[in-house]
């Protein structure tokens, strides 16, 4: 009897992690990256405070959008905003919107492969530090607010949800 508890519990996590649910950013997503100039802590504080701003005026445009197409629009509209935003703390940064390089990156469990993706990149300075992203459009970037509240398995029933609603 005692050896029939660790099987079970051996059983219910290979059926666990066997029937996982895998999350994919959708193809018709929107990512938002912010590089910063490099890893140096005064770098990685700036490259945290344009992120700040700019998804606090960016997100609440993205908040009613419909579909890909409205939102790459929406943020062409707005580019000049978000070049001001920007201007605020260093004159040394560009700005893409359209294709742009994306490394590899594990989050919450799931990951996530390099590739080209539609996205608003913005680079400061040299871009030689690490970076910050995540999906503007739908709009995911909302969930990073809660990061240290969500739990797994919360944040992934979370994701699917969004994807969902995007996805009709």
């Amino acid at each position: 009897m005692k050896k029939i508890i660790p099987i079970l519990f051996v059983v219910f996590l290979c059926y666990f992690y066997l029937n996982k649910e895998q999350i994919v950013i959708p193809e018709y997503a929107i990512r938002f990256r912010i590089i910063a100039n490099s890893d140096t802590i005064a770098d990685q504080n700036l490259k945290r405070k344009i992120k700040d701003d700019v998804t606090k005026v960016a997100l609440p445009l993205m908040q009613n959008v419909k579909t890909s197409i409205e939102a790459k629009e929406i943020l062409k509209n707005n580019l000049p905003l978000i070049q001001n935003i920007i201007a605020k703390y260093t004159d040394d940064f560009q700005i893409s919107l359209g294709q742009n390089y994306f490394p590899a990156k594990e989050y919450h469990g799931l990951s996530y492969p390099s590739g080209n993706y539609e996205s608003l990149v913005i680079t400061l300075g040299g871009g030689a530090g690490k970076n910050w992203w995540c999906v503007m459009f739908p709009p995911l970037c909302l969930l990073e607010a809660k990061e240290e509240e969500t739990e797994n398995i919360e944040y992934r029933f979370l994701i699917k949800d969004i994807l969902t609603k995007y996805n009709s």
